[in-house]
């Protein structure tokens, strides 16, 4: 296939894939503060700065970045392992928000999604892995960029309202996606 469109005149000069895996490095950073953390006040900041961050990122992906994946590859067997992933995740960090240092298995529940991440990460960015593959492909990667840019400081300024990060477009408030219902490998 063609190489990924990238656009010369980008506003942002960053494409999807840079944006995307900036996010990872700065959930991963935040990960490693808290595992050297010990004061409990310090772990429930970075706790929230984590799962803040994690759920804006499900929702740009979710939202912009795989559909156009999808569209762009065909990759079903991709596609949907990120999805069951981000379902899995978001579970935990509901558990997580409904916690704090106080609870004997705050800690686990933040190593255990710092474990997930991890995984998740690895696989989305690996040479033959969505990251890669979207490369490969005819996405414009720079236009995509701007479009995940401009709905991560949407989503952004919600929180710094206060807010919850919106739904993800066609599922229902407080509940999850069914992805797997959709088709099968």
């Amino acid at each position: 296939m063609a190489r990924a469109k990238q656009a010369k005149s980008s506003g942002s000069g960053t494409d999807a894939i840079a944006l995307l895996k900036a996010d990872h490095r700065q959930v991963e950073e935040w990960f490693e503060q808290f595992e050297k953390a010990r004061d409990g006040e310090r772990k429930q900041e970075l706790a929230t700065q984590i799962c803040n961050a994690l759920k804006v990122h499900a929702t740009i992906e979710e939202e912009i970045f795989y559909p156009a994946f999808l569209a762009a590859t065909g990759e079903t067997d991709i596609h949907h392992e990120a999805e069951v992933e981000h379902n899995g995740a978001k579970k935990l960090i509901a558990e997580i928000e409904e916690s704090s240092p106080d609870d004997e298995y705050f800690d686990a529940k933040v190593s255990v999604l710092s474990e997930m991440i991890k995984h998740h990460v690895k696989e989305e960015e690996k040479s033959d892995g969505m990251f890669g593959e979207a490369r490969d492909s005819d996405m414009d990667l720079d236009a995509l960029g701007e479009q995940l840019a401009a709905r991560k400081a949407e989503l952004e300024g919600d929180l710094d309202d206060g807010d919850e990060p919106p739904t993800p477009r066609g599922q229902k408030e407080g509940t999850q996606p069914d992805r797997m219902a959709r088709g099968s490998r």
